[in-house]
């Protein structure tokens, strides 16, 4: 956590990691994780490592976890990183606070690592047949995989329900096309910043791009809500 003391981690400064270390450990998950964006991460305050006399970055588990924390509530969430940030301050305050987008999920303190499901572990979890996991697919609902995050699976779960409302995948059609067209809208509002093709303006776009994604998020959310109010009076 970010307010682990200095001489806790000098006490097991064995297995302290460097940057490379720590990129060899989450790349795996996060492809497109690099030094720019660990670096990023601290200035913006999310994780704090530990610094040799020297100056250079070394980090204990706990920030390790954090950092995987971190990185998969953006992939899996699409939050920014101010609404993380604020999560993270009330987890370290010890408040117990709700996971952002969650309603009702009041977990522990951190949210266990991302996790990878086979297709098998998708749709038995899901409660899905095969079927329906295809015809998702087929209709660019899901992106196919070798193996799938809990984002996809709760996907795969919201289309159970709604199948079971007389909703199908192949409905769901004109998501993807609205989906490329948001997507358009922040290729567009990237352009200024990606102008720029050094490492720290990438990080920036990168993170940009994830704030701007929560921001079409809630007007997404707000027109549905209030097209609801219209059709259930």
């Amino acid at each position: 956590m970010a307010g682990t003391p200095a001489s806790a981690r000098g006490s097991a400064s064995a297995q302290l990691l460097s940057i490379g270390q720590v990129l060899a450990r989450l790349t795996p998950e996060f492809p497109d994780l690099t030094p720019s964006k660990l670096r990023f991460l601290e200035e913006r305050g999310l994780v704090r490592p530990a610094r040799t006399e020297s100056g250079y970055r070394k980090f204990c588990q706990q920030d390790l976890d954090r950092l995987r924390l971190i990185l998969t509530m953006q992939r899996d969430r699409y939050l920014p990183l101010v609404v993380i940030k604020s999560y993270l301050d009330d987890v370290d305050a010890g408040l117990g606070p709700l996971l952002p987008g969650s309603t009702t999920d009041r977990g522990p303190s951190m949210l266990p690592s991302g996790r990878r499901l086979s297709r098998d572990e998708l749709i038995r979890e899901a409660g899905a047949t095969p079927m329906l996991l295809q015809d998702a697919v087929s209709a660019s609902v899901i992106t196919p995989g070798d193996t799938f995050g809990d984002d996809t699976l709760a996907v795969l779960k919201a289309l159970v329900e709604l199948q079971r409302c007389g909703i199908e995948p192949r409905h769901l059609r004109g998501f993807r096309v609205a989906a490329e067209r948001e997507l358009g809208l922040i290729e567009s509002a990237l352009v200024p910043v990606s102008r720029r093709n050094d490492a720290s303006s990438r990080a920036r776009a990168a993170e940009l791009a994830v704030e701007i994604a929560g921001q079409l998020e809630i007007v997404r959310g707000s027109l549905i809500r209030s097209a609801l109010g219209r059709l259930v009076p």
